[in-house]
């Protein structure tokens, strides 16, 4: 919308949600795109590269790559197992993006009192061996994970960015939802803290 644009030009957007590799290049002519939280494949990590070196910005697009910690088969994201290889991929073979983080969207519902998400625990995992085995230092690597019905309990084991989209602008409205194979995407509200 251009009126957030002439508002707002400094602001920042970041893409979560499932990108399919048809819509990369639309995403990536989206003004002020700063991160995508949701690189899944290596494939569409490169994808995504090609598309940010062709136009041209000076900066290099902010990734994080996607895991999915919980298993189920109607979340996006990596198999923990290869979480280590993408990151590598998206940091030597893809010069026109940033690796910065990993992300989860954990299974909803989880019950505190039986001990902390085991999604989360996955994820913050992950990063120790991703830093470990690649030489990176914790402290650059974020962790997105937690939304608005978990964000409390993600930000006390250690996440630096929560979804609570819900939380500010209300639960969404999916009455009108795209027509199937329209190419809509989910769209989420970051929030980001260092």
């Amino acid at each position: 919308d251009s009126r957030i644009l002439s508002s707002c030009p400094d602001i920042k957007w970041h893409f979560i949600g499932h990108l399919q590799k048809s819509n990369v290049n639309k995403l990536i002519a989206v003004p002020n795109l700063f991160m995508l939280e949701t690189v899944d494949s290596v494939k569409l990590a490169d994808r995504v590269n090609s598309s940010w070196q062709k136009k041209g910005s000076s900066q290099k697009l902010k990734v994080m790559v996607q895991v999915n910690t919980s298993g189920e088969d109607s979340k996006h994201g990596l198999p923990p197992g290869d979480t280590t290889a993408a990151v590598e991929h998206v940091i030597n073979k893809c010069p026109s993006l940033e690796f910065v983080g990993l992300m989860t969207i954990g299974s909803i519902g989880h019950d505190l009192s039986k001990g902390p998400n085991p999604d989360f625990q996955v994820l913050l995992s992950l990063r120790q061996e991703v830093c470990d085995k690649l030489n990176l230092p914790v402290d650059k690597v974020e962790l997105s994970m937690g939304m608005s019905t978990d964000f409390q309990h993600a930000i006390e084991v250690g996440s630096t960015n929560v979804r609570i989209g819900s939380t500010i602008f209300g639960e969404r409205d999916y009455s009108n939802k795209a027509p199937a194979g329209s190419g809509g995407q989910t769209e989420a509200m970051t929030v980001q803290g260092h």
